[in-house]
């Protein structure tokens, strides 16, 4: 199913926009010749967007990198981040992109909003430090630093993370205070801070890359300079961190606190995920929240992980089939001057959940 222009969603209300409807942009070959006001993105976004046009194509980067990164994680689970063409039936606030995901504030919402804050974190950093851009470049509070005692000093193009935090906060944060309603309030807290866990795991995973200076590679002098990890290490810890999700009261007096009472003055950091809801049954199909079920997926049937087909298929069974694989193979050079293949076929197992 192809994302359309429409990706307009009303999560705390019709009257307001989310701010992740600019995952629509990632529909787009090239968002910067489309213009702001033509994009999906609600008004705070697209007045951001004006005053800084070229980051268009790094804010579509940033939705690919989230909603590719999401599919990659969950690819074996029940939920599995793909579209459907049931969550175009889901219900006001639903999103034609995650459906009912979105607006539900259980922990699939937490990954959903972690990963695209993370991701779009991600691509304005990697165009500041290429130098694409004129009000960003490499991280330049480094500069002059290191340990002359031990060999080493900054240099390099560090990766300014921070610039790209900033970025991230400014154009997908919706404040508080523009919001009525509890549980708009307690949703809505909950998505901003999921959206810096997503942030704070770009930063926690920066790393130290150095290349060596001397004679004949002695590596008598060392220059260094930090770089983001890959987004998909970045996916694995957010998967990690909504694999250990805390649940919050739907209630919030001064802050956000756990639900169970007994666990409440546990502190909550800014890099764990929280959830208000519980998941629904992602086992069997609901139209009306755009939940496909997992009848017709294709599971493991030697695996004992999410994969599984006992899992997988929620204890329904499974078909199995057989396919039938041709390929080329054994192919050689005959001089002069063409290839000779043998064809080959192959027949294997597919498993299907019931």
């Amino acid at each position: 199913m192809q994302l359309t222009t429409c990706l307009r969603e009303t999560i705390f209300g019709a009257s307001q926009k989310t701010s992740l409807g600019w995952l629509g942009i990632a529909s787009f070959g090239v968002p910067e010749k489309l213009g702001c006001a033509n994009l999906p993105l609600n008004s705070r976004q697209k007045e951001l967007c004006k005053r800084k046009p070229y980051l268009l194509p790094s804010i579509g980067e940033g939705a690919r990198l989230g909603i590719q990164e999401c599919r990659s994680q969950f690819r074996h689970e029940r939920w599995n981040c793909m579209i459907t063409a049931a969550a175009t039936t889901a219900p006001m606030g639903a999103s034609p992109l995650f459906g009912y995901e979105l607006s539900s504030g259980t922990k699939e919402t937490a990954f959903i909003y972690a990963v695209m804050a993370a991701g779009l974190v991600h691509s304005v950093t990697r165009s500041c430090s290429a130098g694409n851009m004129t009000e960003c470049s490499c991280d330049t509070t480094l500069q002059n630093g290191g340990s002359a005692s031990e060999g080493w000093h900054w240099g390099g193009c560090s990766d300014d993370v921070q610039y790209g935090m900033w970025f991230s906060r400014k154009f997908l944060d919706f404040p508080i205070r523009n919001t009525t309603g509890k549980e708009n309030k307690v949703l809505l807290a909950m998505n901003l801070h999921n959206n810096e866990a997503g942030r704070q795991a770009v930063a926690k995973l920066m790393s130290v890359d150095c290349r060596c200076h001397g004679v004949s590679g002695s590596c008598a002098v060392k220059t260094c300079w930090k770089t983001m990890s890959s987004f998909e290490k970045i996916g694995h810890l957010l998967k990690d961190k909504y694999e250990n999700s805390i649940q919050i009261s739907d209630k919030i007096k001064r802050k956000m606190r756990r639900r169970e009472k007994d666990q409440r003055k546990i502190p909550i950091h800014k890099d764990d995920l929280l959830y208000v809801n519980k998941s629904p049954n992602y086992c069997v199909e609901d139209k009306k929240l755009g939940i496909p079920g997992t009848q017709g997926r294709e599971c493991n049937r030697t695996s004992e992980g999410a994969d599984g087909c006992n899992l997988l298929c929620c204890g329904r069974g499974y078909n199995t089939h057989v396919v039938r694989h041709v390929e080329r193979c054994e192919c050689k050079f005959i001089w002069c001057c063409y290839v000779r293949c043998r064809r080959c076929e192959s027949m294997t197992d597919v498993h299907t959940c019931k």
